[in-house]
């Protein structure tokens, strides 16, 4: 695993990036010194140390999607069977073997960085930018550090056993929270910190295939309308054959269970392997169902899923479930990228919205201006968010991040957009994407996109308003954390395995 330089990642270096390099270093260490001066509580440094043979103080490389041109810095060769290691309690590689629970994997080693070779032209496929509400300015400058508290003080964890996968809230206005579980099972009750009793919403257990670690009951997203039609949707595994399977049910007479009984499939997805499902999935401000899909696993992507756009793997898919049409359980919104192959040859597949995806762990909408932001699990070298626009090209398996996967080298990433930034595995491992903060607890928050990796328990945050910036660590310790969550509030919540749900609050 190269270390990263000083100034690695996606950087340009021709004389006028260094020059203002040089000057954001100057402004950034003026702005600290006078920040220091009027307080005794600064918080953290806004770069991390990255853990290897040597300390080295790096910051986290950034690059946005309009960007023209990329820098790809080539990488070492790549092991064949990397381990993965995503929100369940054991880890697997892609051989099928586990590791003991909750055991953090070994650091990758520190390989000396290669040349970088000329870049190539990149022509990236624009954002639609809606501008930001100008009436309350965004915060700028230095991120406050975050901690986490227990949210539930009075339900003791084991409430929901050790696969705790996502926290979300039924739009109804009942102030309720709703919790998934790995293994099938998903928990509903009221917000509120004084709670002391869940209900069993719903329990599919019997219906989820566990046979690979990263399989099992991955997603939950309640229908816009659920207050009157009663709708929500679930991603889960199955077997026999293997597949991913998106259903909707219905709530039933009792808000507080679910109608088994009413499953509809609304759309399976065969899978070729265990590992890389993806198993997120949300409705957009536009009222359509986005879903999450990996490359189908194994390592290397060794059936070239996520650049071939006649297979739904590798992508983001976006879905009318309200309108069936052409024989499906749903329909094809008529702006998606691809949708005029809807009554065609389905290559590419009119589902997708964007690809080029690994293993999508984690996506979220930005409630202000419906931005959609991604954490995108990487091989075994580089982990990355993106900013996911219609018809993007994420890169893999042609990258890995920013940087050359296949070919190692002077790879062709015409098309491609790069990661809004990217980190190496030097202590770490996998990517947890999160959520623009939006809520008004914490006002010093407004318009930060959160996310932290599972095995090194180190917290980012970027703020959206100035992604140039880069990121930024505001929290450490919080390891094995699969997901957070968010509650109709606003509020941002970490789940981690065998540990209690938290809430993010401003550190002390």
């Amino acid at each position: 695993m190269p270390e990263l330089n000083t100034c690695a990642g996606l950087v340009r270096n021709d004389r006028r990036t260094v020059q203002r390099l040089w000057l954001f270093a100057i402004g950034i260490a003026f702005s600290l010194a006078l920040t220091a001066c009027a307080t005794a509580t600064e918080p953290e440094d806004s770069t991390a140390v990255v853990s290897g043979s040597t300390s080295t103080t790096i910051t986290p490389t950034v690059a946005t999607p309009s960007e023209e041109t990329s820098t790809i810095e080539p990488v070492a060769t790549l092991t064949a069977d990397p381990t993965e290691l995503i929100p369940t309690s054991t880890s697997a590689s892609n051989t099928g073997t586990t590791t003991p629970e909750n055991e953090p994997p070994t650091p990758a080693p520190t390989d000396t960085p290669a040349p970088v070779p000329s870049p190539p032209t990149v022509t990236p496929v624009p954002p639609t930018v809606i501008p930001l509400p100008t009436t309350t300015p965004l915060p700028t400058g230095v991120i406050p550090q975050i901690s986490a508290e227990p949210a539930f003080p009075n339900l003791h964890f084991s409430t929901f056993g050790d696969n705790t996968l996502l926290l979300t809230y039924p739009p109804d206005g009942s102030n309720r929270v709703a919790v998934v579980e790995k293994e099938g099972k998903i928990s509903i009750f009221e917000n509120t910190a004084s709670v002391t009793q869940v209900s069993t919403f719903l329990d599919i257990t019997s219906q989820v295939a566990l046979n690979g670690n990263e399989e099992g009951l991955l997603g939950l997203a309640f229908h816009p309308d659920y207050a009157n039609n009663g709708q929500f949707f679930v991603y889960y595994s199955s077997a026999n054959p293997r597949r991913s399977i998106i259903s909707r049910f219905t709530v039933s007479s009792d808000p507080d269970k679910a109608s088994k009984s009413s499953e509809e499939i609304i759309m399976e997805v065969p899978q070729p392997y265990s590992n890389h499902n993806g198993g997120m999935i949300e409705f957009g401000p536009d009222g359509y169902l986005y879903i999450g899909l990996g490359d189908g696993g194994s390592g290397g992507d060794p059936h070239g899923n996520g650049q071939n756009l006649s297979t739904l793997l590798g992508s983001i898919l976006r879905i009318d479930i309200d309108s069936p049409s052409d024989g499906r359980n749903y329909g094809i919104p008529t702006d998606n990228p691809f949708a005029s192959s809807a009554n065609g040859s389905d290559d590419p597949r009119p589902e997708i919205w964007a690809y080029g995806l690994r293993n999508p762990w984690r996506f979220s909408f930005d409630r202000v201006n419906g931005d959609l932001w991604l954490g995108d699990v990487g091989e075994d070298k580089w982990e990355e968010v993106d900013l996911i626009v219609s018809g993007g090209n994420y890169g893999w398996n042609i990258l890995e991040g920013g940087n050359c996967f296949r070919p190692v080298s002077d790879c062709d990433s015409t098309g491609t957009i790069l990661p809004v930034v990217e980190y190496d595995h030097s202590g770490r491992c996998s990517i947890t994407g999160g959520y623009v903060y939006r809520g008004s607890a914490i006002p010093e928050l407004n318009g930060v996109y959160i996310y932290s990796d599972f095995c090194s328990g180190e917290f980012w945050g970027i703020r959206t308003n100035d992604r140039n910036a880069g990121s930024q660590i505001i929290a450490t310790g919080i390891q094995w954390s699969p997901s957070f969550g968010q509650d109709a509030e606003g509020n941002l919540y970490v789940l981690t395995l065998g540990g209690p749900i938290r809430r993010i609050v401003l550190a002390n």
